[in-house]
């Protein structure tokens, strides 16, 4: 089949490369100028299948107030607050009730477990050599939020993870460069998860993806798609349109946008997080792999010869605009757990990036319902971790064979409800 994909995120080439490898015609469309460059740009990097759950939860109104209120909360509200931002939250809210919550809860987690099989099988496949380490240390600062961590605790068992209850000495034999002067209660390590380059990974399966004949088009921001046509493509600024067997939409906040004229209403709102990326300047003062701030959602990464903290939520705002109250918190978290750790003063990269999140929380796969128009979306901030399994499904699903995973609950027809 000729193939069009929509947006070169780890998701749209991640997408690529399956249906490449399955012999389709490939060609992929990218409003910017290289592959990866939006949410997939510098997120965290932390591959923790138990840790991927929906934002929509029990109990999860009563701390956003908190962190509202708090100078390092991890989830802000910023102005101006849009319509589609205040619809967004509405929806998030109803979906708080527990039901809806466990039931959204096991359907990311049997995606993200598959999702890093299928990471790991593409890498040693390709001989991908990429930043990355294994490992993954939650750190616990109080008792108490070692007694507030505990049903968290059975959330992973149920979902399979590997992991174990550690104190602050064991925590420190995993990680020897934590500060010994920040209060620590204890850590949960998870030995089977990792951080890797997300970045890295979607430019080396890229270019493997073009040796299979894949073709990717930059600069071209696409025109909506037509309803009587609804697999061909055009640019926005005006031009002939390319015909195709199918369109797999993969554009992130844009593929709501690009939907709409075929009268599909996806409820996606950009979530924004920020990370601050510095060079390494004492090795034995930096992470060995990956951390987790409990209290502060941050996580703090090894990457290469370079550390970088990521966190914060942000709804609202715009995505030009920097909060420095987030980067402040960065910097503070980074400082309590690895001073000295990296160089401050050059080379030092802050971002911000919109994460393309539905209220519920999965994402969409398959197909939308207009005959050759396929979905691959909304995976807000476990894109990385959920890519790879996604990209499989969604060739799975047009080759017309069964995927290997429970789809149930994952496609279009759940927006409706």
């Amino acid at each position: 089949m000729k193939i069009a994909i929509v947006g070169a995120g780890i998701i749209g080439v991640t997408t690529a490369w399956e249906l490449a490898s399955d012999g389709h015609e490939v060609a992929v469309f990218e409003r910017r100028g290289a592959a990866a460059e939006e949410a997939s740009f510098a997120n965290a990097g932390v591959v923790a299948p138990g840790y991927v759950t929906p934002w929509a939860a029990p109990g999860m109104r009563l701390k956003v107030l908190r962190s509202l209120l708090s100078s390092h909360g991890a989830i802000k509200l910023r102005w101006p607050l849009s319509s589609r931002d205040l619809g967004w939250m509405s929806r998030w809210q109803k979906a708080c009730k527990l039901e809806t919550y466990l039931a959204n809860r096991a359907r990311m987690q049997r995606l993200a477990f598959y999702s890093r099989t299928r990471l790991h099988e593409v890498s040693e496949a390709r001989e991908l050599s990429y930043e990355r380490s294994d490992g993954y240390l939650v750190l616990l600062r109080s008792k108490r939020e070692r007694k507030l961590v505990q049903p968290g605790l059975e959330v992973l068992r149920g979902a399979g993870s590997v992991f174990r209850e550690v104190d602050a000495d064991e925590a420190r034999l995993i990680e020897p460069a934590l500060n010994p002067d920040t209060p620590l209660a204890g850590a949960i390590y998870l030995p089977e998860d990792e951080v890797a380059n997300c970045r890295q990974f979607a430019l080396l399966l890229k270019w493997e993806a073009e040796a299979l004949g894949a073709q990717f088009h930059f600069n071209c921001d696409i025109a909506p798609l037509s309803r009587a046509a609804p697999t061909s493509v055009s640019l926005a600024s005006g031009s002939d349109a390319l015909r195709f067997d199918a369109v797999v939409v993969c554009a992130g906040l844009g593929s709501a946008s690009l939907l709409r004229p075929l009268g599909l209403r996806i409820p996606m709102a950009p979530v924004y997080g920020h990370s601050v990326s510095a060079p390494v300047r004492e090795p034995l003062n930096a992470p060995r792999s990956a951390i987790m701030d409990e209290r502060y959602k941050v996580a703090i990464s090894r990457l290469g010869q370079r550390v970088r903290v990521a966190g914060s939520a942000e709804i609202g705002g715009s995505a030009d605009t920097l909060s420095q109250p987030a980067i402040l918190t960065l910097y503070k978290v980074l400082q309590d757990w690895f001073p000295g750790a990296a160089t401050l003063q050059s080379g030092v990269q802050q971002w911000k990036g919109a994460r393309p999140m539905l209220p519920d929380g999965p994402p969409v796969l398959g197909a939308s319902g207009i005959p050759g128009v396929w979905l691959n979306l909304g995976h807000g901030s476990s894109g990385w971790a959920l890519s790879c399994g996604s990209a499989r499904v969604v060739a799975d699903l047009i080759a017309g064979q069964d995927p290997g995973v429970d789809l149930e609950g994952l496609g279009v027809e759940r927006l409706g409800s």
